[in-house]
């Protein structure tokens, strides 16, 4: 419960900041905005304040502004949507990936100022450094790790003995020479969680594939480190340049991998998966929680900048069509292309949806 409404807290404030940048922009344009609306209908219930409905609807993932005569209606309406210019059209549609961006660079930033916990690589990262932790980065897909339930950020912090005598270890070659010495064996791990220490029973494999190790698992050193106000503005921009390059690069080899070879590559979580890395990152800490709502951010600037229907890419499309074309589409095409659109979004929601909850009955 607390993770879910941990999930349902997050996705609030980002789209509430995606949907704000639609909003502030239609108004700015003189647009008039009919509703703002958290989660998508049937309606809970809403507020009207001038022209505008304030409202909270029963499916909680996603959000939506409504303009009036967003649909290419009442285009001689001076209020409309499409009375407007494509200039000022295109800025609203935007708007929403924009906030996304800043919101995230103000996330990223906060986070260079009181302390992000990092991957540490080198020694001068290590001197910075404080609160150090050997962590789980990655757990493969069936390995005696995940059948353990052992997950990624995870910290060990030992091993236990004969159900009794416990080892502690202070890097990750003690771990790796612990295991290695047991391969094949039953190996009892120390993993804490905030202030609980569990033990994780793992069979690990005598002869495990190649790179993957007897237990299946990547581990990293990790620690928090702060800087001055000052110099945490130009890497909370580094830091939004590097999620949002390697976001726009991971969703280009998805797309290509699933046309040319019909697969997809890795693993795409859908709400179930995304509500449980959230809950996890809550729980290892408030710095973590940070750096995962400033990647989901990013991550839904992305996808919504994508040149597909029923986004705000999309849409932005069709614009500069208009543009092109001197007159805009035919209303009715461009309501079926973004209805295809987003049936098939919601079918790849359904199905990552599901692949997520299946998981918990397989681990």
């Amino acid at each position: 419960m607390i993770t879910f409404l941990i999930f349902i807290a997050v996705l609030g404030v980002l789209v509430l900041v995606h949907e704000w940048g639609h909003f502030v922009m239609a108004r700015k344009a003189g647009m008039r905005v009919d509703e703002f609306g958290f989660g998508f209908p049937p309606r809970l219930f809403g507020i009207k304040r001038g022209e505008t409905i304030y409202s909270i609807n029963w499916i909680p993932f996603g959000g939506f502004v409504k303009i009036y005569g967003e649909d290419g209606d009442s285009r001689e309406k001076p209020k409309s949507f499409g009375s407007k210019s494509i200039s000022a059209r295109l800025s609203v549609i935007v708007a929403g990936v924009v906030m996304n961006i800043i919101f995230a660079f103000i996330l990223l930033v906060s986070g260079n100022i009181f302390g992000l916990r990092i991957g540490l690589f080198d020694k001068e990262m290590m001197d910075l450094a404080r609160d150090k932790k050997i962590q789980i980065v990655e757990v493969v897909v069936g390995s005696p790790a995940e059948k353990a339930g052992l997950t990624v950020l995870d910290e060990i912090i030992g091993f236990e003995i004969d159900g009794s005598e416990r080892v502690t270890v202070r890097n990750i070659e003690e771990i790796q020479d612990f295991t290695d010495e047991h391969k094949g064996q039953q190996i009892d791990i120390l993993i804490k969680k905030g202030k609980e220490i569990e033990v994780k029973k793992v069979m690990s494999r005598a002869d495990p594939p190649q790179g993957e190790g007897s237990m299946g698992i990547a581990m990293a050193l990790t620690g928090i480190v702060s800087y001055p106000w000052y110099e945490s503005l130009w890497r909370g921009a580094q830091d939004t340049y590097v999620i949002a390059y390697s976001t726009v690069y991971g969703y280009y080899s998805l797309i290509k991998t699933l046309l040319f070879s019909g697969k997809l590559i890795g693993e795409v979580s859908g709400p179930v998966g995304i509500a449980t890395i959230t809950g996890q990152a809550a729980r290892v800490g408030f710095s973590y929680l940070m750096q995962f709502v400033a990647l989901i951010s990013i991550n839904l600037a992305v996808l919504n900048i994508a040149p597909f229907p029923a986004l705000d890419g999309g849409r932005a499309v069709f614009l500069v069509v208009e543009k092109l074309r001197g007159k805009p589409v035919d209303k009715r095409i461009e309501a079926a292309v973004n209805s295809v659109g987003f049936a098939l979004l919601l079918a790849l929601m359904i199905y990552v949806t599901f692949k997520d909850i299946t998981k918990f009955f397989t681990v």
